[in-house]
């Protein structure tokens, strides 16, 4: 089973499912099972961090070049916020994540503003001003 994982990697989560169901413990790949299941957690972790970046440089980038906002900025603040949204439902235990990621975050939000304005960093403050209730309010924008 082991070496299905290695090969097919569909084939080996469609084994393991028909074990489960089942019963069949003993034949069940564990090691790999308890990985996969392991990276599921940090999958969702890095997917709130992931919007959690995106949206705070678009806040960013709205609030610093304001004679450049666009539609498409909006729709990136949106779909960033409606997807750490969709998260957070589907994993109620990470509704703190996004509060103890938000410094580090806005810390890469801030890095790659500046490199896609071409402002210098300075412009941007060091600390995140915003909160993150702010961030994720759906009716806030920064002026």
């Amino acid at each position: 089973m082991s070496a299905t994982y290695q090969t097919d990697f569909n084939l080996w989560i469609e084994t393991t499912s028909q074990l489960l169901l089942e019963n069949r413990w003993q034949e069940i790949d564990k090691e790999h099972l308890i990985e996969e299941i392991s990276d599921l957690g940090k999958s969702e972790k890095r997917a709130i961090s992931s919007q959690l970046i995106r949206l705070l440089l678009h806040l960013l980038k709205w609030q610093y070049q304001p004679q450049r906002r666009s539609d498409s900025w909006l729709d990136s603040i949106t779909d960033a916020r409606t997807q750490i949204e969709l998260t957070i439902k589907d994993s109620p235990s990470l509704k703190k994540y996004p509060q103890e990621q938000l410094q580090e975050s806005y810390q890469k939000a801030r890095y790659q503003a500046a490199k896609q304005t071409g402002l210098i960093i300075k412009v941007f403050p060091e600390e995140c001003l915003y909160s993150l209730e702010l961030v994720l309010d759906e009716d806030w924008l920064p002026e």
